[in-house]
């Protein structure tokens, strides 16, 4: 395992995150351990089961992500995701009641102007 101390970081981001690809490096902050970067590029961690679908569910529950985003990186389809975040207790529908209904209001208004994209073909 490599380390880097903050000051490294902040001067040469790039190198502390090329030398992750090699193996973890931790970030040092006055002889302390403060961080530990992991590239996640490397197969081995993305590929462990459930990694990647906790990956995006953290990042989908903390506004990172949208949910096409999230379901992209978890690597299922839209419903599925959306499910999955649900069972998790984390809404797919985000806002009240009158967000909603703002939402379909505006969804309509976009139709009317737009009808050729409303057509089934």
């Amino acid at each position: 395992m490599k380390s880097v101390n903050v000051r490294q970081l902040k001067n040469n981001p790039s190198e502390a995150l090329r030398m992750a690809r090699d193996e973890p490096v931790v970030v040092m902050n006055r002889d302390q351990p403060e961080a530990l970067l992991v590239h996640l590029d490397d197969e081995k961690l993305l590929a462990e089961p459930g990694v990647r679908l906790a990956l995006a569910t953290a990042l989908y529950k903390n506004d990172c992500v949208s949910l096409g985003r999230g379901a992209k990186i978890a690597g299922m389809a839209l419903a599925e995701f959306m499910q999955h975040v649900s069972r998790q207790g984390i809404p797919v529908v985000k806002g009240d009641a009158g967000t909603v209904r703002e939402d379909l209001k505006n969804l309509a208004a976009w139709r009317k102007k737009r009808p050729s994209l409303t057509r089934v073909r």
